[in-house]
Formats: structure tokens, C-alpha cells, sequence
């Protein structure tokens, strides 16, 4: 134990200590290219960032920063909207255990400092309003989820960054959680009047935000589409150090791809191989590394399957993501699925079903607080004898479950994509982002759901269409290779995988001459351009 502490003291302290330095060199940086940019003309372009890094360095605040230092060094005009304390409590600094505990606003109004070090900065403040707050008076949890206010969806827009925090779907209607989302609307209701106020004098030609699903871009990526301003998103893209643009909502992940584009040689072996380092468990997402090590299927496992006529795994995913509310279109939430098909697991009892949780759902720092775990207890679902609950924490091998099943069962986990891509049956019950392709079965109703359930649990075989693996193909390289865009010549990981550190670079780096990326970016934002590496469609 004594260890286990010295260690803890010693890897927050190295943590504080790389925090300084890397904000020393953002600092000088910053000043680098403050003395370098050009005259600028024309509108400018907000970026708005206040959902990522409250003191640190966050991968999304990298991408946002490398961004604007890319448009300012072409003469292009950036405005940035920065909070200094205008909320009463935003999602990264709200205390769960204590949700009347302030927000650290010292520290992270000293990080956006570091960060805009010699930019055109605007900063907005709280400021309450009276007749909100006697609006807001008194309601119950599925009032104030509702609310709207001289026609802004207050309570839709803090739903899912309350959600994220909460750690969970279902929200308990008690007075911390009220307490939270009324504070929340009023924060996004003095966040929309300071925004409108900046883009009526601005007049802006687009605006820039991380992820979009968070109360606070969510509200001002909102007050900027009703004014008809050109509204980009961002978040972290599916590979390291790599970040998604889109002009749609980054967390559904839009993805245009031609009628006829086909891998060629070159690119199937660039796709195998990456599917070769997935299957065996190398792999990180959003800067973690889940697996250390992926183990196969034991004997007790394996005898205990002989005993049964099929398999069929169940891959679950964190409820409280913000890919969910894109998913949300058949079933009402992920628990809601897992009930219906429970019904059916008790009537198939010749099946041996899987039900495998999410590993992101123990994750350290970011634990979910209504997980699989809980439903499988609450519902007794492993008592069933024809059921095996995986936890998060365990490293069965996903894909020798897939090869061994008669078909998958997801909701929307990117394992759905996988297991088409090897050529097996996926029975799909939310909206993905391969769903956009015909890439697996996605029945559009409760009803046409359970039907295609009871097919293919009866089924003696089960035809898959050419069409689901060439296009999970196409998918999945397109969000490699095409919408990925890497950020590594100029970033490197921190002492924790979630965090950046800059590298020191020539400037001229940030140039669209000198680099992809920043050119793909830059013809996104300001040409209408589609996000799309061109020297990889080539």
C-alpha cells in the first residue's frame, strides 16, 4: 500500500511538472506565431472550446489550437470565445459527489490564457437572469429536461453533457441532478446571449467547435445555425494523434463515400494489416489502450458451449457516450434493448448468449455509474443457463467469440463493422456510424427488430450480403485513411495517454503547403471542402 502511494505522489508530480513545461512551450509558441501572423482581412472564424483540458493539455485542445495557429499564419481571422467564470458550473469542472462545489475557474481561465497567449480573445461572464430563474423555479426533473426559452431547447442541449458527467442515461430525480441541470441552463442561457451578442458584432464566416454535444458548444454551435452561420465540429479521430472534421455532428460521424470507390491492392493490405494489430488486441482509442493483452477462449468456456446448439455474443456499449443520443432511434436506450432481448434469451434456451460489457465502462477517471454490470445483477440475467456475463475488465477475445457464433448481436459498438468485415452475420439494434452503409442487419422498428431475431435464432444458416463486408471495408478506410487527420509531427503523448504535449516546429509547418492535414482542413472551413485527405483518394 505504502508503494502503491509513494507511486501515486510521484506520477502527480511528474504529471504537475510536465503540465508547467508544456504550457511553457504553448506560451512561447504561441508568441511564435502571435509575431508571425500577417495582416488579416475579411470575417473572421470563432473557435469555441469548453468542454476539454481544464488545466491540461487534452488532445481536442491541441487539435483546436493547432488549428487556429494554421488559419492566423494565412492572414485568415480567428476570434476566440472563452469562458472566464460565465458559467455557474460547466461539465469538466462539476463534482458528482459534491455538485454544489464551484468549478475550478482560476485554473482553467489561467489555461485558456496560456493557450490564446497573443490572440484576439473575446471572454464572456455570468450573468443571471431573473426571469429564467423564476421560470426554472420548482421543476421536476422531466420539466426541466423539456425546458425551453424564447425558443432555445435549453434543456435538450444540457441533456447529454449531464448525462456524461452523471456517468449515466436514467437520471435520478433528486435535488443534486436538479440542482445540476438547472444550473446548467442557465449557464447555456447566458453562454447563447454573449454569443449572439459576439456574432452580431463579428459577423463571423464559421465557427469552430470541439464535439458539439456538450452543453456549451451545443448551445452556441445552436444560436450559430439559427443565424445560418457555417457551424464545424471536431473530435478525436479513430486513429493516434488524428482529429475529425465535419461539418455535421462529429460524434455521428458523417462519412460520403462514392458509389464507386473501391480499395485497391495497396490499400486492402495497408487495412489488413491494421485489422491484423486489432484483432490481437493492439489498439487505442481516444488515446487509451484497453487490452494489454488479449486472451483466447479457456476449456471451461469451450465445454461449457458444446453443450449448446449456437452462440451468439451481445456487445454492449457505455451509456452514457456521446455517440448515444445519435443511437437512440429503435430503442428508446441501450438498457431498453437489453430487456427486449433478455425475453428472448429465456426462450431460446438452446442458445448460449454472451453478454460482453464494454471496457471503457471501468475506465479509470471515467467509470460508468449505471453499467452493464448493474443491469445483468438487477435482472439476475446471469442466473439464466443459458447466459455468460463478461465484465469490462476481462480480455476474452471478442473476435474468437465472433468466428465461433452463429451471428452478433450489437447496439452500436464499432465490433459490428469488425465482424461484417470478416465476412459474419451482425444483428444491429441502434444507429451507428457504418449504419450509414448497408454494413450489417438493422431492422427500423421494435417490432421488425424482434422478427429479425427470431429469423436468425431459427435460421439453419444465415446469408449475409456481399455488400455488408465490401462496404464495412470501405467504411472503416475511410475513417483511417481519408477523415483521420494526423496531427503527430507536431504533438506527442503525455504522461497520461489523454493528454498532448507540443513539440517544438518551424512554423512553416502549419502551412497548407507543407502540410496535408492543415490544407484539408483549411479547404474544409473556408471553401465548403469535405474533410477528406486527397492524396490518399488518389
Amino acid at each position: 500500500m505504502k508503494n502503491r502511494l509513494t507511486e501515486f505522489y510521484i506520477q502527480n508530480i511528474q504529471r504537475r511538472l510536465t503540465r508547467h513545461l508544456n504550457n511553457l512551450q504553448i506560451w512561447k509558441m504561441a508568441r511564435r506565431v502571435a509575431k508571425a501572423v500577417p495582416a488579416a482581412e475579411g470575417a473572421p472564424v470563432i473557435f469555441f472550446k469548453a468542454s476539454s483540458g481544464v488545466d491540461d493539455l487534452s488532445w481536442n485542445s491541441a487539435f483546436h489550437l493547432l488549428t487556429s495557429w494554421a488559419f492566423r499564419l494565412q492572414g485568415i481571422p480567428v476570434q476566440f470565445f472563452a469562458c472566464n467564470a460565465g458559467m455557474t458550473h460547466c461539465v469538466l469542472g462539476t463534482n458528482r459527489d459534491n455538485v454544489k462545489q464551484k468549478p475550478p475557474c482560476a485554473s482553467c481561465v489561467y489555461q485558456s490564457k496560456t493557450l490564446y497567449t497573443g490572440a484576439d480573445v473575446k471572454t464572456f461572464s455570468f450573468n443571471a437572469d431573473e426571469k429564467l430563474d423564476r421560470s426554472l423555479f420548482n421543476l421536476t426533473l422531466p420539466e426541466l429536461m423539456d425546458f425551453e426559452f424564447n425558443e432555445i431547447p435549453l434543456g435538450q442541449l444540457c441533456l447529454p453533457g449531464l448525462r456524461w458527467i452523471l456517468r449515466r442515461h436514467h437520471l435520478n430525480d433528486d435535488n443534486p441532478t436538479r440542482y445540476l441541470l438547472r444550473e446548467y441552463i442557465r449557464s447555456a442561457w447566458n453562454i447563447a446571449q454573449e454569443f449572439e451578442a459576439l456574432i452580431k458584432r463579428s459577423k463571423p464566416r464559421a465557427m469552430v467547435v470541439f464535439n458539439g454535444q456538450m452543453y456549451p458548444e451545443a448551445t452556441a454551435k445552436f444560436v450559430a445555425r439559427k443565424h445560418g452561420i457555417r457551424t464545424l465540429t471536431h473530435e478525436v479521430g479513430l486513429r493516434p494523434k488524428t482529429v475529425f472534421f465535419t461539418e455535421g455532428e462529429a460524434t455521428a460521424y458523417p462519412l460520403h463515400i462514392p458509389d464507386e470507390f473501391e480499395l485497391n491492392d495497396a490499400q486492402n493490405a495497408r487495412l489488413d494489416e491494421y485489422l491484423s494489430k486489432r484483432f490481437q488486441g493492439d489498439f487505442t482509442m481516444a488515446g487509451m489502450k484497453f487490452w494489454e493483452n488479449m486472451k483466447g477462449l479457456g476449456e471451461e468456456f469451450l465445454a461449457k458451449a458444446a453443450t449448446f446448439k449456437q452462440i451468439v455474443p451481445i456487445f454492449t456499449n457505455v451509456i452514457f457516450d456521446t455517440s448515444q443520443p445519435h443511437a437512440n432511434t429503435v430503442f428508446e436506450d441501450m438498457f431498453t434493448w437489453l430487456d427486449a432481448v433478455l425475453d428472448v434469451i429465456k426462450k431460446h434456451r438452446e442458445t448460449l448468449f454472451i453478454i460482453r460489457a464494454h471496457p471503457d465502462e471501468m475506465r479509470l477517471r471515467k467509470a460508468s455509474l449505471e453499467t452493464v454490470a448493474n443491469w445483468v445483477a438487477d435482472r439476475h440475467a446471469a442466473d439464466e443457463p443459458n447466459v455468460i456475463f463478461v465484465p469490462p475488465h476481462e480480455t476474452l477475445s471478442s473476435y474468437e467469440l465472433i468466428q465461433r457464433a452463429k451471428f452478433t448481436m450489437i447496439y452500436n459498438s464499432t465490433i459490428g463493422m469488425e465482424a461484417s468485415i470478416m465476412g459474419e452475420p451482425v444483428l444491429c439494434a441502434g444507429k451507428a456510424r457504418f449504419t450509414q452503409y448497408p454494413t450489417v442487419f438493422f431492422p427500423q422498428s421494435m417490432g421488425a427488430y424482434g422478427e429479425k431475431l427470431e429469423e436468425m435464432l431459427n435460421a439453419e444458416s444465415i446469408e449475409v450480403p456481399a455488400e455488408f463486408k465490401r462496404n464495412a471495408r470501405r467504411f472503416l478506410y475511410y475513417q483511417l485513411y481519408f477523415s483521420s487527420l494526423p496531427f503527430g509531427e507536431y504533438l506527442e503523448t503525455g504522461v497520461r495517454t489523454s493528454h498532448a504535449l507540443l513539440q517544438d516546429f518551424d512554423l512553416e509547418k502549419l502551412s497548407p503547403e507543407n502540410s496535408p492535414t492543415i490544407k484539408t482542413i483549411l479547404d474544409g472551413v473556408l471553401d465548403n471542402g469535405d474533410f477528406l485527405l486527397k492524396e490518399n483518394l488518389a
